[in-house]
């Protein structure tokens, strides 16, 4: 049974990374275990090799993923599926943002007046443990998961999470109040979070601290500072400030495309100073600070954006 919405109905992400499919039938019996209720990012990519990640790409399997509290806007039920958008991740594809399926046990209904509170705790560190009163976990969350603060000490934040209240340790998230979330901050900054993940493994689609793809990368650095930028380099390609590639700053994006920078635009990566580049590469590959020269992706740069502001407050 489907039926189609008059209005928008809003859920927010139940597991620590929703996955979001390009259709319902797009899961291979491997990826199951990212299909649950508690499904966890750890447990899925146990099982799956190089070649079966590369599918996700190869046959356009996954668009993209969502943290733990994220809001999607629900266009149609199907079953065990929701049609969404994602109006966190700007793209072409949908102008009310990043379009996919996720399974309907991975979305929860809130109450907005308490979902939206004014503190929200933003997990800083790679991973962090959600836990119960008991100081039981409950669940291992990505960097960047935002939840709204009911309480807080020296040493734990009490927050809401979808299925109930849970506790997160005040030195893993930095508390931030609606006021503070706008704070910017500067290239520098961008390069420096993104520096901590060095050495962690690509993941096409990702957009968690379990592993990244290019443009999730680029995304979610930015977010860190509070800039929202589209969810694909395609699209980061043709938004923010022009730059000329011999006035590159550090924390520009730099872009390229195959036929020796002519063709499709097809990576993304940080300018990283010293013509040397940080970003996610590929499948079997994990992020890394590269010097340009002499390499492929020096034939193939063709374009740089700037979404910082070197007016506006550091964070």
């Amino acid at each position: 049974m489907t039926y189609k919405n008059e209005t928008i109905e809003k859920r927010v992400i139940r597991v620590p990374v929703a996955t979001l499919w390009t259709a319902p039938d797009s899961p291979r019996e491997l990826d199951q275990t990212s299909l649950t209720s508690s499904a966890s990012m750890r447990d899925w990519l146990k099982v799956l090799n190089d070649d079966q990640k590369r599918e996700l790409c190869d046959e356009n399997l996954v668009q993209s993923q969502l943290l733990l509290g994220e809001e999607v806007w629900v266009d149609e039920w199907l079953d065990d599926w929701a049609k969404v958008v994602v109006p966190s991740q700007p793209s072409k594809k949908d102008k009310r943002g990043y379009p996919g399926f996720i399974p309907v046990s991975q979305l929860v209904e809130i109450r907005e007046d308490e979902w939206y509170a004014n503190k929200q705790a933003v997990v800083h560190k790679k991973q962090a443990w959600l836990s119960n009163g008991a100081e039981e976990p409950l669940m291992e969350v990505s960097y960047l998961t935002a939840l709204p603060v009911l309480e807080e000490n020296d040493t734990y934040v009490k927050v809401l999470y979808p299925d109930g209240v849970g506790y997160l340790v005040s030195e893993d998230v930095a508390v931030q109040t609606k006021e503070e979330r706008k704070a910017k901050g500067s290239g520098e900054d961008l390069i420096r979070s993104g520096e901590a993940f060095v050495g962690l493994p690509y993941f096409w689609g990702g957009m968690s601290a379990f592993g990244y793809d290019c443009s999730g990368f680029a995304y979610n650095m930015h977010k860190a500072f509070h800039y929202e930028i589209p969810r694909d380099a395609t699209d980061q390609a043709k938004s923010g400030e022009h730059v000329a590639l011999d006035d590159l700053h550090v924390g520009d994006l730099l872009f390229f495309a195959y036929e020796e920078g002519q063709g499709n635009i097809h990576h993304v990566g940080f300018y990283y100073g010293d013509n040397k580049m940080l970003h996610s590469p590929n499948v079997g590959k994990s992020i890394e600070i590269i010097d340009l020269e002499g390499t492929l992706y020096e034939k193939e740069l063709c374009a740089a954006r700037r979404y910082w502001s070197e007016m506006e407050e550091t964070s």
